[in-house]
């Protein structure tokens, strides 16, 4: 979405990809912002890989940069995976990071949770399925929760075989799911401009966890967003651009 403006590079959470982010793409694209929607490795338009670590991704990201903008630094912004990819990007790099967002997840570890989502994922037979409707009233039984259910089916695809799948890599993401919740080692910092941004009924960043977040981005803020659990920007777009805007517009 360039438009010549400061770029914002924008990085997604776990199943997800670029493309939920395009409503708020383009209210940033309206503030003269070049916003980079990326699909990390292993989704959406990605390619696959064997392995799925923080440092495959933070280096990932980091030829991202180095293509687009050179050495310049940029502002970031990740949900959940992706913002413990760009805590760890700008920890390792602070050059390439001119301000930092992070949606939703702290540098904290979290223990693996997202198996019974996985199995739900495993039930789903792509030999009979022949659409979308079909795949949702599938997972319906093993998942109540709507949205939870249309954020997954985004990722379906007809495969070249003539079959729906995953756009992303199930198997991969399914094997290597305990390093996606994995701490950043204690020895990682930035001192640079960063906001946390929590869903208040999200129990991803707990009041306790602050002095822990200090430890790693002496300069944070912290904004909570009313009504919001994890999937904060698609639960209260209005409130949760309220929170991001004014330090995405700063300086």
């Amino acid at each position: 979405m360039g438009n010549g403006g400061e770029p914002l590079v924008v990085l997604h959470g776990l199943f997800g990809m670029g493309d939920n982010w395009a409503s708020h793409a383009r209210t940033w694209g309206e503030q003269g912002m070049d916003v980079h929607l990326v699909d990390q490795r292993n989704h959406g338009r990605s390619p696959h890989a064997g392995s799925h670590t923080y440092a495959d991704m933070v280096e990932d990201v980091r030829a991202y940069a180095l293509e687009h903008f050179g050495e310049r630094p940029v502002r970031w912004l990740g949900h959940s995976m992706g913002g413990k990819t760009a805590m760890a990007l700008a920890c390792h790099y602070p050059e390439l990071v001119e301000r930092l967002v992070v949606v939703d997840i702290g540098p904290k570890a979290y223990p693996p949770h997202h198996q019974s989502v996985v199995d739900a994922m495993h039930q789903l037979d792509f030999t009979t399925l022949k659409s979308r409707t079909e795949a949702d009233r599938a997972l319906e039984s093993a998942m109540p929760d709507w949205g939870m259910r249309q954020f997954l089916l985004k990722n379906l695809e007809w495969k070249p075989e003539g079959n729906l799948g995953w756009k992303f890599n199930l198997p991969v993401l399914e094997g290597q799911m305990g390093r996606i919740g994995q701490t950043l080692a204690a020895e990682d910092r930035f001192i640079g401009s960063t906001l946390f941004v929590r869903g208040e009924r999200s129990g991803y960043i707990l009041d306790e966890d602050w002095s822990g977040i200090m430890d790693h981005f002496p300069l944070a803020r912290l904004e909570s967003v009313p009504g919001a659990g994890h999937w904060v920007h698609a639960e209260q777009p209005q409130p949760f651009q309220d929170a991001v805007l004014p330090f995405l517009l700063e300086g």
